[in-house]
């Protein structure tokens, strides 16, 4: 079992999986001042300035944070739930439902195992191809790590436009920053 954690036990220490991405979060994770809250104050996420994020309560908690063309989503419950099910469900997560997409969707890798930290983790990469576009594009990159331990589960999910995951290693890096910006209290 691969060990994929290891940063304080309140943050969920992302950055050692990112050797899989193949960047580094180190000089990203700097601009990372503004922090969004859940309802709850269980979930937060910290994300650069100028990026607007919405909440809501419930079950699963929920903070979707977007800017500079990325999107974060954050889904946090109470309790431990199964992982693999949990992953298959969040990689269900998408942008548009699941008939204005194509059924096939190209892995970089699937359900990588491991830990974050003292918490159990999957994580897959791959894109998913859209009807229409979204925001100006129907390519879109989706890594979704998925955690579960000490009380809690959760998704972290983090979306790119292909193109520019492919060409710019800034914002690649700033991706991987803000999904490892994520505190579960």
């Amino acid at each position: 079992m691969k060990v994929l954690g290891g940063i304080a036990p309140f943050v969920l220490g992302l950055v050692p999986l990112l050797s899989w991405a193949g960047d580094r979060v180190d000089d990203a994770s700097d601009l990372l001042v503004a922090e969004h809250a859940s309802a709850s104050g269980t979930l937060t996420l910290r994300t650069p300035l100028g990026w607007t994020a919405e909440t809501t309560s419930g079950r699963p908690e929920r903070i979707e944070a977007r800017g500079q063309g990325l999107i974060v989503r954050v889904l946090r419950m109470e309790g431990e739930v199964g992982l693999d099910s949990l992953h298959v469900q969040c990689m269900m997560e998408r942008l548009a439902p699941p008939m204005e997409t194509r059924p096939e969707v190209d892995y970089e890798y699937d359900f990588h195992e491991g830990y974050v930290g003292e918490r159990r983790a999957l994580d897959s990469a791959f894109v998913v191809h859209y009807d229409q576009a979204i925001e100006g594009h129907r390519d879109w990159r989706q890594r979704n790590l998925t955690v579960v331990g000490l009380g809690q589960s959760a998704c972290v999910i983090g979306m790119s436009p292909r193109s520019l995951w492919k060409k710019e290693k800034e914002t690649r890096a700033l991706l991987e920053a803000v999904m490892a910006g994520v505190r579960l209290d």
